[in-house]
């Protein structure tokens, strides 16, 4: 959809966020004097009402089916569930739903663009295309789920679009020049309804994309893609792979491990996927490796924060499934290890994280907030029960921490689940986790690098 096709219908906005705020602002910018209708919350709506603009309805509430279907589009955020009933049945009346990302592509369909999602790896994949397309000369933008609304930099042009997308974008991206998935676990099933669903609707990437890089390690990714035309995979030994101590290119060594920022053996993996998006974007990867180097980890990924009396603190506020809390457990493998868990409660399955710990436990498990007593009782089902502390809240889970933590162990917030229970985002918790712990949360950078260069 474009937004001339916005001008004479009547267009309501969902959601006043990163993606609303980006959204309505662009049309305001096309439509200075069109009536449109806002939903949002009550906060929300204060803010928007001290902006003063006379041709903005705004309903502090979420819309009913009835509301929904007074519009001819609605403009949703991400956040907001389409499988949500009163969408479906608004859509069965004739309603039409998109978004900001779809907006974008549809303003710029020959924009050279690569889409790149994923469980986890997907921000620090889509990071390092950037920095190294960057390194080659290449004007890139930067932008997506990752921190920058699309519609932000509505009419701008880059080289390269270098976007990070969620499962709830995926649907509304396209066409891409390269799609890649860096790894497909379980994610979402509160938007999603059910496992089954959030691969299809992350899959939707590989109906959009003309070349799709997929990672040779996950089974179901590979079993998925099958039938695409154009599939090339990284993370086996004929492409681009990470082992004994190198990133390769086949059996050529290319970069050395060791000087690579980031932890653990997921971000090699990372690290080969944007070289061989760098490659099928006809770049010189090989040229562009030594950067590698250079790159600046985003914050909240396996960030060690310091140490005070002997133990380290490391925050992965990031983390938000259990797959990505075994990473970050793997890559501290061989140290004493206090592992925070838990968060906002989407339903997950803990059993497949519960039998990696018996195999290879850490030195204590604490659990908190919204989802931690399940996953206590999944951990204690597993036979798991010596060690594991149950705490209501973060600031808790950092007290207990400290107190079975000594020198010179590491505390480790990887909590396999979201932040919404109590921060506003996984930014927000880890910034709190390093002021709990003694550091100075306010200090913790935001991602660099967005936006156009």
């Amino acid at each position: 959809m474009r937004f001339a096709q916005l001008e004479a219908v009547d267009v309501a906005v969902w959601g006043y966020g990163r993606e609303g705020r980006s959204v309505l602002a662009a049309l305001r910018r096309r439509f200075p004097a069109k009536p449109l209708t806002l939903y949002c919350s009550r906060d929300e709506a204060k803010v928007v009402r001290g902006q003063g603009d006379a041709q903005l309805r705004i309903v502090a509430t979420a819309p009913d089916v009835d509301a929904l279907s007074a519009h001819d589009v609605v403009v949703k955020s991400p956040g907001i569930s389409a499988y949500k009933p009163e969408i479906l049945e608004a859509c069965g009346r004739g309603v039409h739903f998109t978004s900001g990302t779809a907006l974008w592509f549809g303003e710029n369909p020959r924009a050279r663009v690569v889409g790149i999602t994923g469980t986890k790896g997907k921000s620090t994949t889509t990071a390092l295309v950037t920095h190294l397309a960057r390194a080659l000369g290449v004007r890139t933008a930067l932008a997506g789920n990752i921190g920058l609304p699309l519609l932000d930099l509505d009419g701008q042009q880059a080289d390269l679009w270098a976007l990070e997308l969620s499962s709830f974008q995926t649907g509304d991206a396209g066409p891409l020049e390269l799609g890649v998935v860096v790894s497909l676990g379980e994610e979402h099933l509160d938007w999603h309804g059910t496992r089954e669903r959030y691969i299809a609707d992350k899959l939707k990437l590989a109906e959009v994309s003309r070349t799709l890089l997929v990672d040779a390690e996950t089974p179901v990714l590979m079993q998925r893609t099958a039938a695409h035309p154009c599939r090339v995979t990284f993370g086996d030994g004929a492409g681009w792979h990470a082992a004994r101590g190198w990133i390769l290119r086949g059996d050529e060594r290319v970069f050395e491990r060791v000087r690579l920022p980031l932890h653990g053996a997921h971000n090699a993996h990372n690290a080969c996927a944007a070289l061989a998006a760098i490659e099928l974007l006809g770049l010189d990867a090989r040229a562009a490796a030594p950067a590698l180097a250079a790159f600046k980890p985003l914050p909240h990924r396996l960030t060690s924060l310091g140490v005070v009396a002997g133990v380290e603190w490391v925050d992965d506020s990031i983390s938000t499934t259990p797959d990505a809390a075994l990473a970050a457990l793997e890559s501290l493998r061989g140290r004493p290890v206090t592992l925070i868990l838990g968060g906002h409660d989407r339903g997950l399955d803990w059993e497949h994280f519960a039998a990696a710990l018996r195999a290879s436990p850490p030195h204590a498990v604490v659990t908190q907030g919204a989802a931690g007593g399940r996953i206590a009782r999944t951990l204690r089902d597993a036979g798991i029960g010596r060690g594991v502390r149950e705490v209501a809240d973060l600031a808790q889970a950092v007290v207990c921490a400290r107190q079975v933590t000594v020198a010179p162990g590491v505390v480790l917030l990887s909590p396999g689940a979201p932040s919404f229970d109590q921060f506003h985002n996984y930014a927000e918790r880890g910034r709190t986790f390093a002021r709990l712990a003694g550091f100075d949360g306010a200090a913790i950078g935001e991602i660099t690098g967005l936006g156009i260069a």
